[in-house]
């Protein structure tokens, strides 16, 4: 599968489906604490183009506050534009506090403002990451975990359990790419 940043055409994911690529996750919510306006129509071109399933993820800004007020704003904003997907994938890496308790307590509100919308949320990150920001915080572990590794094996025998996870369900497992005349990461899942 891939993950997207950027907008990404039809034509692209046909490429990608063509290699054997089965899955997308696009950006949905930027860090800055706005949506990706992008979203919508690379959501779209991902399901035309043959994607089995296609997810979002929200990179949430710690610093804006209202960890549920930015779910509720990205959920709101792909449902005015008709926007089909599965899950949403909450990422866990970058700039938040500096207290791990302040930080679980917005993880926390991310995950209920999921639950409010009745979405299905997943976690991305990486056992450095997660560790670093959340501390030895298991909060998180009861929803799919999607991790970051970059070491070009599309398997799980690298995975160490982390933040209450023994089993993952996605791995990262090649950082920025460019195939298919689109900007993409590449993630396995069993």
């Amino acid at each position: 599968g891939v993950d997207v940043s950027q907008p990404t055409s039809k034509s692209a994911f046909e490429c990608l489906v063509g290699k054997g690529y089965k899955f997308a996750v696009v950006r949905a919510f930027l860090s800055i604490g706005e949506v990706d306006t992008a979203a919508p129509a690379t959501l779209t071109n991902a399901w035309a183009a043959g994607m089995e399933h296609v997810d979002v993820y929200l990179f949430p800004c710690y610093s804006c506050g209202d960890a549920k007020g930015q779910v509720s704003k990205m959920v709101s904003y792909l449902s005015e534009h008709h926007s089909k997907y599965g899950m949403i994938w909450l990422d866990v890496e970058g700039h938040w506090g500096s207290s791990t308790s302040e930080n679980q307590a917005f993880f926390s509100d991310l995950l209920s403002g999921t639950r409010l919308h009745l979405k299905h949320a997943g976690v991305y990150s990486s056992q450095y990451q997660w560790s670093s920001i959340m501390g030895s915080y298991t909060g998180g572990s009861s929803a799919p975990l999607w991790y970051a590794h970059y070491d070009s094996n599309p398997s799980f025998s690298d995975f160490e359990a982390f933040g209450g996870w023994s089993h993952p369900a996605v791995k990262q497992y090649h950082g920025t790419t460019y195939l298919c005349s689109a900007g993409i990461d590449e993630n396995w899942e069993p």
